[in-house]
């Protein structure tokens, strides 16, 4: 008798589809034509690290507690259930910001010639949407992979590199759209939305 995966069997699969996905957002986008970058801030290479190393916990801090668990406990089930959710979610996000910034995105912080402030699509709702999207597969490739302390132990350290790198970022930003920025500020969150609609 051919036994089907469980509910943490599924989410783990749907969980590696979502970083596959997540994978060819960047790797199949359109390369913009090379453009002199007008300033950069060389600061948020700290901040990539420490996200890097969040996800590095979840990754290699593994745990098999989930498969171990019969799967109609319903822990195990509303766990993989949320895992999965918040993947695609997080995916969604990730697309739809990059989509947004189009030929404005990078890996690096910097201001490129001809550079617009964006505050259309998901960045009506946060700041730095793309880290939020980030946020979200961290924490459900912990739900589906990890022990949980390690989550505990990812989520501040990816927090941590996700503060220095918005504010590097937004250095700049603030020195290119001055009042404009500011105002923006001011009314949308950095990463985590809050549970209103955007004022326009």
């Amino acid at each position: 008798m051919i036994q089907l995966p469980s509910f943490a069997g599924f989410a783990r699969l749907f969980v590696l589809l979502a970083w596959g996905a997540f994978a060819l957002v960047f790797s199949l986008r359109r390369k913009p034509a090379p453009r002199a970058a007008v300033r950069r801030a060389p600061a948020a290479i700290a901040g990539i690290a420490l996200q890097g190393a969040g996800f590095f916990a979840v990754w290699m801090l593994q745990s098999d507690a989930f498969p171990a668990l019969a799967p109609p406990h319903l822990v195990v089930q509303v766990l993989s259930v949320l895992a999965a959710l918040l993947a695609a979610a997080s995916d969604w996000l990730v697309i739809e910001a990059v989509r947004t910034l189009g030929k404005q995105w990078s890996i690096q912080a910097r201001l490129i010639e001809g550079h617009r402030l964006v505050v259309a699509g998901p960045y009506g709702y946060v700041r730095h949407p793309i880290y939020t999207g980030m946020l979200g597969l961290l924490i459900s490739t912990g739900l589906a992979f990890s022990v949980w302390w390690a989550v505990l132990l990812a989520v501040p350290v990816f927090g941590a590199g996700t503060a220095i790198r918005v504010r590097a970022e937004e250095r700049l930003l603030l020195g290119a759209f001055g009042d404009d920025f500011e105002a923006y500020r001011r009314h949308v969150p950095a990463v985590l939305p809050r549970w209103s609609i955007p004022r326009a």
